[in-house]
């Protein structure tokens, strides 16, 4: 893809809607998907769990994505003319630094079953697409990698593993449709060291080669703008791949959101922008704050080397604060073996405010004009 990305992570807009979620342009209101389209959205993405339901067939929350959660909002995109990225979890549910469960369906599985379910999954997805004419343009073969993938088999530091479920994703991407874009994809955007390692570990066990490096950046957890650009000036002459921020947000406000989620304090969350790592964040939590730091991080990425550095997902921008829209059922939470409890953490850093109206930060995205920074 040569065009700018400015992507955003709608998974959650179905089940956000379904609650109650409304949005607005000026006053006007409208779909969500129209509103960010002329704010200047061209690719959605989109992640899938394998089965994220409870044994009564209730969902796990979150936007539920299965396939076909997924696949509706995909062909909704492609109704109106916008391209959307896949992200294997290659879990039941939430897969990222913290937790990589293996799905129950495969669970009892040894490394070569698994290899093979890696690669029986991501065909008979891609199948799905290619029947329903909607197949991805950007395919994120496991989510946020960084300690690995299918725990215990495929956790850091057992590269071998690892090497072997991500190239039995990539063979499966490859044979279903050769132009379609392979993204590996790892969080902590500023630390260098992560990067170096992983991927230099990851081609000297065999891994397959693909096109995009996505990055995590969340500057309440991984470090300064700084830390990015210089990762990502360095990744981009080391690896000669494009790169894409292929999650990121700030916040627009620190305002509880009790009153909008409707949940008693034990039920809730709470905001993932903890007061305590706010206060590391060279932005106010405005805005304001969220457009400059929408400005600057459009910046970092067009000053990769070589133009390497191709766009971002903004990460659900549309996740406002809606009764029943939150980020793990109870089934969920012993599924992943945590805690809970699971509402809504992330609303304050939609860009949409919690009335659902749009925020500044869109016309920042709007109005990049990356051939000129």
């Amino acid at each position: 893809m040569g065009e700018w990305i400015r992507g955003m992570d709608l998974s959650s807009l179905l089940e956000v809607e379904r609650c109650g979620g409304r949005f607005y342009d000026h006053g006007s209101s409208g779909d969500a998907m129209d509103i960010l389209k002329t704010y200047g959205m061209n690719m959605i993405r989109l992640r899938l769990w394998n089965h994220p339901f409870a044994e009564d067939g209730s969902s796990f929350g979150a936007g539920g994505n299965d396939i076909e959660t997924t696949l509706a909002l995909a062909n909704r995109a492609r109704e109106k003319g916008i391209g959307w990225m896949l992200d294997f979890h290659y879990s039941d549910f939430w897969a990222d630094p913290g937790k990589q469960t293996i799905p129950r369906a495969w669970q009892g599985m040894d490394v070569p079953q698994l290899e093979q379910a890696v690669h029986d999954f991501t065909a008979q997805v891609l199948m799905r697409c290619k029947e329903e004419n909607v197949m991805p343009c950007i395919v994120a073969v496991g989510n946020e990698l960084s300690n690995g993938l299918l725990w215990p088999y495929g956790r850091v530091p057992e590269y071998g593993n690892i090497a072997r479920f991500v190239n039995a994703g990539i063979r499966a991407v490859r044979e279903a449709d050769p132009c379609a874009e392979v993204m590996l994809h790892l969080d902590n955007g500023g630390n260098n060291e992560l990067y170096r390692r992983w991927f230099d570990a990851y081609f000297a066990n065999g891994g397959e080669d693909f096109e995009y490096i996505g990055l995590s950046y969340y500057p309440f957890w991984h470090g300064t703008i700084q830390m990015l650009q210089d990762n990502m000036n360095d990744i981009a002459l080391r690896y000669h791949k494009k790169l894409i921020v292929a999650e990121v947000s700030m916040g627009h406000t620190m305002e509880d959101y009790q009153k909008y989620e409707k949940l008693p304090k034990e039920q809730r969350k709470g905001m993932a922008t903890r007061p305590e790592l706010v206060k590391k964040v060279p932005y106010p939590m405005t805005p304001e704050g969220q457009a400059r730091f929408m400005e600057d991080i459009q910046a970092v990425i067009k000053n990769v080397p070589e133009g390497l550095g191709k766009g971002f997902c903004y990460w659900e921008p549309a996740w406002i604060p809606v009764p029943g829209s939150g980020w793990a059922s109870p089934e969920a939470c012993a599924y992943m073996g945590e805690k809970g409890p699971g509402g809504n953490e992330w609303a304050n850093q939609a860009l949409f405010d919690y009335e659902g109206n749009s925020l500044p930060a869109l016309e920042v995205i709007r109005d990049f004009q990356p051939e000129k920074a």
